[in-house]
């Protein structure tokens, strides 16, 4: 395996593509969905093989919860998008539209919102209380959106060339679900390189992908940037599609010198970090809710170890709210107790002592977590993604309404990025605000917003789209160009808005919530969720509902 470059090996797979193009392109909507049906079987089968390599990868402890991430981030999602893409193909083989039998609702602005979450009976148990819709861009309307839904789909015998997908090397299902969005949303056979970390993923990757890979429509490259480099200037790939840095992009884009020409010269499309902002919207929390809340930070902060383009960087408070310290406490605690882990990413200490240099009255929690107050303009954490456990805190001198305004202004002019933004807020507090609220959420220009949730729900959610807010250019990327997953296949996406419930079952019951969803299983702090994980994807590969009593159990626990 390793990573050595080898200008053979992919010049051989981009002339197997070539020839699989043509094949594809035979290839009916009816056996399209079916492919998508033996990668979805094939998923289930080599599951714990995929987990495993992934512990691996990521210095795991077998018996950790921790490796709940693993299963949740990986398998279980490759799960619910092959089966939601194949739902899509289905109706497209029947001459229907993919939204046919979808009520479409209305956002803010005239916005027409595409309901993603829930999708199903099992959507409406396993996330209870949960909601997200995609809304399109302004000025399209229903008629449109059913009509566009399927994108190249809609002439599945035009193909686009070859597209090169540099795989990313935090979350594991990322470069898979790249390659099957290039497929399928664009109609381009695929020559995938896998990050180096991900090595221990090529055999398993192998054994699911099979399908595609005897048709010829997919190839599996290993090597490291100048295989890459070489993949993607290569003459046969049409189109370039990346998960990564913004340094790795305008690389790729610009070169390492000066911007003065181009030194790429096919389209390519981006999925790039930024400097996600959880906002606290002030209100009268129980004890309980600031707990909860902070571990909720904490996550948003810690998952995956920390290493995830939409990990929250900066929490932004109201200065003037009185439960501001006792907040900031039980973050702190929250922190602190998380489970530690081995820093895998590389560079991790390396960008972490830049944040302690840049701020050396920063307080250091636990293993290599860093927590910082910021002044609120013109300094490092801001601006510089640090892909590493390091979380600031901002305070606007603001209450109430006028709060959440001016916190939304920081948030679109202060934050380098636009992948991921967070909104926590007491359910009163919403129904105080009304429509001043849905005019913060709609004002946010980011490609995923969360109201009392984390935006890697939306990460999870398979019909749900996945990106930058659109508008950016090369020569100003952001947090990249374009989407991916999108089950749905729309066209004209702007964003996803997801809802979760303010507080855990049972406690939602006491409080007129209507959800049963205990602590969610992708809570850093929650003891049962390698078990959950495990069970989600067992049930997800198999859909019996006779797994779902042990699902609830597990994550009552947790």
């Amino acid at each position: 395996m390793g990573t050595t470059f080898d200008v053979t090996t992919i010049d051989n797979a981009l002339a197997d593509l070539a020839a699989g193009e043509k094949v594809w392109a035979q290839t009916s909507l009816r056996r399209r969905g079916e492919l998508l049906d033996e990668i979805h079987q094939r998923t289930g089968r080599f599951a714990e093989d995929w987990v495993r390599a992934a512990g691996t990868i990521k210095d795991l402890d077998p018996a950790s919860p921790l490796v709940g991430e693993e299963w949740m981030s990986g398998p279980l999602t490759l799960l619910q998008a092959t089966a939601a893409l194949s739902e899509t193909m289905t109706a497209l083989a029947a001459g229907r539209s993919p939204l046919d039998g979808v009520r479409l609702g209305s956002a803010p602005g005239g916005r027409v919102a595409v309901p993603i979450l829930p999708h199903d009976r099992y959507d409406r148990l396993l996330l209870s209380g949960f909601r997200g819709e995609v809304w399109l861009r302004p000025g399209v309307d229903a008629d449109t959106a059913r009509r566009r839904a399927g994108l190249a789909q809609l002439d599945p015998t035009t193909t686009h060339g070859i597209g090169a997908v540099l795989g990313a090397g935090n979350i594991t299902s990322i470069p898979v679900l790249d390659a099957l969005y290039e497929l399928y949303a664009h109609n381009r056979v695929v020559a995938l390189k896998l990050n180096p970390l991900t090595d221990p993923l090529y055999t398993v990757f192998e054994m699911i992908f099979a399908p595609l890979l005897e048709l010829g429509v997919l190839r599996i490259l290993l090597g490291g940037t100048e295989a890459g480099s070489y993949l993607v200037r290569h003459a046969d790939v049409a189109h370039v599609h990346m998960t990564g840095s913004t340094q790795t992009h305008d690389a790729i884009v610009w070169g390492t010198g000066k911007r003065e020409r181009m030194q790429l010269d096919k389209p390519i499309t981006s999925e790039l970090g930024g400097v996600s902002p959880t906002i606290v919207v002030p209100g009268d929390w129980s004890d309980a809710d600031l707990q909860f809340q902070a571990e909720h930070i904490a996550t948003q902060r810690l998952h995956n170890g920390g290493y995830n383009c939409v990990a929250a960087q900066t929490v932004v408070l109201s200065a003037d709210w009185p439960l501001k310290h006792k907040f900031l406490n039980e973050l702190r605690a929250a922190l602190e107790l998380a489970p530690h882990r081995a820093p895998y990413y590389p560079g991790s200490d390396r960008r972490v002592a830049s944040a302690l240099e840049s701020y050396p009255d920063a307080e250091q929690l636990g293993q290599g977590r860093v927590l910082v107050e910021l002044p609120n303009s013109e300094t490092p954490l801001l601006r510089t993604e640090y892909f590493a456990p390091v979380l600031g805190v901002v305070q606007l001198p603001y209450a109430g309404g006028e709060f959440l305004a001016r916190a939304v202004d920081f948030a679109n002019n202060e934050l380098t990025g636009t992948l991921g933004a967070n909104v926590l807020a007491h359910p009163a507090t919403i129904r105080r605000l009304g429509i001043a609220f849905d005019r913060a959420v709609e004002r946010l220009r980011y490609g995923a917003i969360a109201v009392n949730a984390w935006t890697g729900l939306a990460f999870l959610a398979p019909r749900a789209s996945w990106g930058a807010f659109p508008g950016h250019t090369l020569a100003d990327v952001q947090s990249g160009i374009g989407v991916v997953h999108n089950a749905f296949l729309l066209d004209d996406v702007e964003r996803t808005v997801v809802r979760g419930p303010f507080r855990p079952a049972p406690r939602t019951l006491l409080h007129g919530e209507l959800s049963l969803s205990p602590k969610p299983p992708w809570f850093v702090g929650n003891s049962t969720a390698a078990a959950t994980g495990r069970k989600l994807t067992e049930f997800y590969a198999s859909s019996n509902p006779a797994r779902l009593p042990g699902i609830f159990l597990s994550a009552i626990r947790g």
